[in-house]
C-alpha cells in the first residue's frame, strides 16, 4: 500500500507528469529558493527530491516579496512531440486590497534538470496557469480570472487562450470557458487534458480550507461547453454539497470532517500509466484538533482512481473521500537511497536538499527561538 501523504510536510499545488519510465511532480514554494522542487519516482510510492527548476535568483527574483507571495502552483507537463518539458509559473506579487498582482511565465527544458530556456512573459490576467498540449500541435493556457470589482466572483471563471511556439506569445486575449463544476465557489487549480475525443477540464473548488474539492467537466470541443461530472466533487476531505459561491473565504472551518485525517483535499491532478491505471495527486493537511492548525502546512497525497464505462474519472473505491492508505499500481517497486542522517558539508556543492536552515538562538530569560532563514 502507498501511505499518504507521500510528500509530507511544505509541499502544495502538485502536477505529476510521465516520461516513460519516470515520473516527476513539481510543487509551490512561494518566496522561497530554490523555486519549484521537482519529485521523481519510477514507482509512485517511493519519492526523492530530484531537482529545483529556479535556480538563478538574478533572472527569478523573489528577494523583496512579503511571505505567501512568489511562486504559486507550477505547472509541469512533458510533450513527447517535442521531446520537451514545459514548466508553467506565476509569480505574486502583491495581494494588497485584495487586487492579485500575478504575472505568468513559461520555461522549457530537454531534461528535467535543465538547464530551462528564459522566461517567457504569457499575461498577468490571473493565477494557477497551467498549459495543454492539444493532438493537433497547437497550445492552450488556462487560468482563473481574478476580478475585484464589485458584482464580480471572487475567484472568477477559468479562462483560456492560445499560446505560440513560434511566436513565443499568447494569441489574442483569455476568455472564461469554465465556472465550476460544483457550487463551492473559489475555483482555481485548472488543467486540460484529452482523452477518447472529449477535453477535460479539472479544477479545484471550495478554497484551499476545509471545503476544498478536486472537480471535472468535459466537452467535445476545447471551448466548450463543458459539461459538469454528474458526481462532483470527485475528491475530497468533505462529501456532500455546499452553496458557497458567494463567499470568498477560502479557509471554512465548519467543513472540518472529524472521520477523516486528511483535510483540505483538493488542487489535483492525474497520469495515466501505460497500463491504464489512473493516479491522481493533491493537496491534503493533517490539522491539530481542535486548534485546526496546520503546522506541517500543506502536502501531497496520491489517490487511485479509474476511468468509468460512461468516460468520468472516480476514485477507484467508488467514493470521493480522499484516503490515507491507497493500492499501490502494477509497476516494478522501485526503493530510493535513504536521505543521510548526517551531512558535514564537505562537498564542493550544497546538496539538493538544502534550501532553508532553521537557526535557535535564546532570549536573555532562556526562552528558545526559533527563526527560519532563506
Amino acid at each position: 500500500m502507498i501511505r499518504n501523504p507521500i510528500l509530507p510536510g511544505f509541499n502544495p499545488d502538485p502536477c505529476i507528469c510521465r516520461k516513460g519510465e519516470d515520473y516527476y511532480l513539481a510543487v509551490s514554494t512561494f518566496e522561497w529558493f530554490p523555486g519549484i522542487p521537482v519529485y521523481h519516482s519510477r514507482d509512485l510510492k517511493h519519492w526523492e527530491l530530484y531537482t529545483h527548476v529556479l535556480t538563478d535568483d538574478e533572472a527569478v527574483d523573489l528577494k523583496n516579496l512579503p511571505s505567501a507571495k512568489g511562486i504559486w502552483a507550477p505547472c509541469l507537463t512533458y510533450c513527447e512531440e517535442e521531446d520537451l518539458f514545459y514548466v508553467i509559473y506565476g509569480v505574486m506579487n502583491s495581494m494588497n486590497a485584495r487586487y492579485f498582482d500575478v504575472d505568468n511565465y513559461l520555461i522549457t527544458a530537454k531534461d528535467i534538470k535543465g538547464p530551462w530556456s528564459e522566461p517567457v512573459y504569457l499575461h498577468s490576467s490571473g493565477f494557477d496557469a497551467s498549459i495543454f498540449h492539444d493532438d493537433d500541435g497547437r497550445k492552450w493556457i488556462v487560468s482563473l480570472e481574478w476580478e475585484t470589482r464589485e458584482g464580480y466572483e471572487k475567484p472568477g471563471a477559468i479562462c483560456m487562450v492560445e499560446y505560440s511556439p513560434r511566436q513565443k506569445e499568447i494569441v489574442g486575449y483569455p476568455k472564461r470557458i469554465w465556472y465550476g463544476g460544483t457550487d463551492r465557489g473559489c475555483i482555481e487549480g485548472p488543467h486540460l487534458t484529452k482523452r477518447n475525443g472529449y477535453y477535460y477540464i479539472m479544477c479545484a473548488e471550495g478554497g484551499t480550507g476545509y471545503n476544498h474539492c478536486v472537480t471535472m467537466g468535459r466537452a467535445g470541443d476545447v471551448w466548450g461547453p463543458y459539461e459538469k461530472d454528474p458526481d462532483n466533487p470527485i475528491v475530497t476531505s468533505s462529501p456532500g454539497n455546499s452553496y458557497e459561491r458567494h463567499d470568498p473565504d477560502h479557509l471554512k472551518p465548519k467543513y472540518f470532517n472529524p472521520d477523516t485525517v486528511l483535510q483540505k483535499c483538493g488542487h489535483g491532478s492525474y497520469v495515466e500509466l501505460p497500463n491504464g491505471e489512473v493516479y491522481l495527486v493533491h493537496i491534503a493537511a493533517r490539522p491539530f484538533v481542535p486548534e485546526l492548525r496546520c503546522t506541517l502546512g500543506r502536502e501531497t497525497a496520491i489517490q487511485k482512481m479509474m476511468w468509468t464505462r460512461d468516460g468520468w474519472l472516480r476514485m477507484a473505491d467508488g467514493g470521493n473521500l480522499a484516503k490515507t492508505e491507497v493500492p499501490e499500481p502494477s509497476l516494478p517497486e522501485c526503493p530510493l537511497a535513504q536521505t543521510p542522517d548526517f551531512d558535514d558539508f564537505d562537498g564542493e556543492e550544497l546538496g539538493c536538499r538544502w534550501n532553508c536552515q532553521t537557526v535557535m538562538s535564546l532570549h536573555p530569560t532562556g526562552k528558545a527561538d526559533w527563526e527560519d532563514m532563506t
